[in-house]
């Protein structure tokens, strides 16, 4: 998991990629079906990524998505549409897993599905290490080890300053080190 040549270690999250198509779109869209295309695999990793649950990360790929076509016209014309869709689906994941985490604490006093696994992609303790990170954190830490985004390109998906991007980044990278027994 770790490198061999004295950088700083990464979580392995490769396994988490599948199809991710890559960095954010740039520049003016036109079709949305081929922006649907080129950008569902990877918006739907993402939002797996925060919700820890690959089947809900494509179902708010899916509603994301969807809002996005609601205003295609206007959304189209900005320079990174791909970027809105990405933080509109990191939203919706946290308010999700919320919603989720306190509807489970009612119904069965904080006990977890045990089938939740079989819904997410690569390893679980990788898994379980990002389920741990505040949402911020999760939200940085997801856009850069599965969308391989820079600290830029993630602050500006967040909508936040390049040096909070950086720290929560950092921050994450830590405590995924720790929990993976990797030296920080």
């Amino acid at each position: 998991m770790g490198t061999t040549d004295g950088a700083k270690s990464r979580p392995d999250l490769g396994s988490m990629r599948g199809a991710v198509t890559g960095a954010i779109s740039q520049g003016p869209v036109g079709d949305f079906d081929t922006f649907y295309r080129n950008e569902f695999a990877s918006i739907a990793v993402i939002a797996g990524a925060m919700t820890g649950d690959r089947l809900g990360g494509e179902e708010i790929a899916r509603q994301a998505l969807a809002s996005a076509r609601l205003d295609w016209d206007e959304l189209s014309a900005h320079d990174k549409p791909a970027a809105w869709v990405r933080r509109t689906a990191i939203t919706m994941a946290a308010n999700g897993r919320r919603r989720r985490r306190a509807l489970m604490r009612a119904r069965f006093g904080g006990q977890r599905r045990s089938g939740a696994d079989a819904n997410r992609l690569g390893e679980p303790a990788v898994w379980s290490a990002l389920g741990v990170l505040p949402p911020g954190q999760r939200a940085v830490a997801a856009l850069h080890y599965v969308d391989d985004l820079s600290v830029a390109d993630i602050a500006n998906v967040l909508e936040i300053a390049v040096s909070v991007a950086a720290s929560s980044l950092a921050r994450a990278r830590v405590t995924l080190a720790v929990m993976l027994g990797e030296s920080p």
